[in-house]
């Protein structure tokens, strides 16, 4: 297997005022989140990518690769429902110095299996890059389908999955593609271990929990379940639980996170995007100054 492994979490995208990208903030969140060992970087859906305009991404990505300076890969997604945008980012992030890029089907309408392939096998052709294939809800990836996309486009040597159920999906996705593909796991990171089980190599959190990841992921190679278990159910998932409650709601609280750490200035969330009522401001204050003390303890322990 030669596909990407470990930690690879998922930019958030800082915004000012006026909703334009705030790049001193950006600059915070990479040094902060190549400090804690993460073996890749990406530019996503988590990082708001559908929101940007098509000059702000080449922009975002350039200012993201000049900073790591190769100290890491970088990962763009660059998915599009039409091959033609599609083939045209995928040119612009090799252009720009993307590492790899991140590509789900097209997803405007229900295609076989031989228009997926071409669509991939066009980008690739034009882009000589890397490609992790994205198993997401409008546009799942079967097993079997991921075999032939891994035979038929040798450019795609790993797949994050991100359908339900995501545990099942890995081991699925695992016993079909065999050393075809590096598989990944995905949907926020809550079920690494469970999925590592199964052979997933890693997983693309947000970068918000850069730092717990990597220590789920230390305890996972080291063979201490038990720790990584812990760390998940006490760090993860009450973030996850949030923030997955409904619409967008993991944007509000993972930029919550950042601000409340000091990468952010702001917690913006570009249009459109639900805002989180009065409950759920209460319920993220709760949490946020859970984790404030559950780090001051860390602190004054270490």
């Amino acid at each position: 297997m030669t596909g990407i492994t470990g930690i690879v979490p998922i930019l958030l995208t800082p915004f000012r005022a006026d909703l334009t990208i705030d790049y001193e903030s950006l600059r915070l969140e990479i040094e902060a989140t190549l400090a804690t060992g993460v073996h890749g970087i990406g530019i996503a859906i988590g990082s708001e990518i559908f929101k940007l305009t098509q000059r702000e991404r080449r922009e975002m990505l350039r200012a993201v690769v000049d900073q790591v300076e190769g100290r890491v890969p970088v990962i763009m997604n660059t998915s599009a429902p039409g091959t033609a945008p599609a083939v045209e980012l995928a040119t612009e992030a090799a252009e720009a110095g993307a590492s790899r890029l991140m590509i789900w089907p097209p997803d405007f309408f229900a295609l076989g299996p031989d228009a997926v392939i071409e669509h991939l096998s066009r980008i690739a052709e034009a882009a000589p890059l890397p490609i992790i294939l994205q198993d997401v809800p409008q546009a799942p990836i079967s097993p079997a389908l991921a075999l032939r996309i891994a035979e038929a486009v040798p450019q795609v040597d790993t797949i994050k999955v991100e359908t339900n159920p995501t545990v099942a999906q890995v081991g699925a996705m695992v016993a079909a593609v065999g050393d075809k593909l590096t598989v990944l796991g995905g949907a926020g990171g809550g079920t690494l271990v469970e999925e590592y089980r199964r052979g997933a190599r890693g997983t693309m959190p947000f970068a918000s929990q850069a730092a717990e990841f990597m220590q789920v992921w230390q305890a996972l190679e080291a063979g201490d379940e038990t720790r990584a278990a812990t760390l998940i159910e006490t760090e993860i998932l009450p973030v996850s639980r949030l923030g997955f409650q409904s619409g967008d709601m993991f944007y509000h609280v993972h930029k919550a996170l950042l601000c409340q750490a000091g990468i952010f200035r702001r917690a913006a969330v570009r249009p459109p995007t639900a805002e989180p009522d009065a409950t759920t401001r209460s319920e993220l204050a709760r949490l946020l100054a859970r984790i404030k003390i559950t780090d001051t303890k860390l602190k004054e322990t270490a």
